[in-house]
């Protein structure tokens, strides 16, 4: 017999959930649309640029998100650009912005849009 272990999977991503049930999640997101890496024509949702967007109770809003490659040029505007987008939302209260470098990013992580916008599909 082997005891099972609530730890999580090697490999597994150690990123909270998304509060998809919040109502204000379908804003938050139609905002993270609004947001572009200015290398790529497709915004950073689409992209899978953001990994979580966690809505408290009280409108405070945390995303954790990542950049194509460390180097980008604008790690250090996009954080900013992204809250900017999502601030004047009515309802939130703060927006925290996140990067974080695991998992890294992949071109398996873009939405079947993206994919057709870039030429893979």
């Amino acid at each position: 017999m082997t005891a099972e272990s609530t730890d999580p999977l090697e490999g597994t991503p150690l990123i909270r959930p998304s509060s998809t049930e919040h109502p204000l999640y379908d804003s938050v997101v139609d905002a993270c649309r609004t947001v572009f890496d200015p290398e790529i024509p497709v915004n950073i949702y689409d992209l899978g640029l953001v990994y979580t967007i966690e809505i408290a109770e009280d409108g405070a809003v945390d995303v954790i998100m990542t950049l194509t490659a460390p180097g980008c040029p604008v790690a250090g505007e996009m954080p900013g650009w992204l809250a900017e987008a999502i601030e004047p939302l009515p309802g939130v209260k703060t927006v925290d912005v996140e990067i974080t470098w695991d998992p890294p990013w992949g071109m398996d992580m873009m939405s079947d849009e993206a994919r057709l916008e870039l030429g893979f599909m």
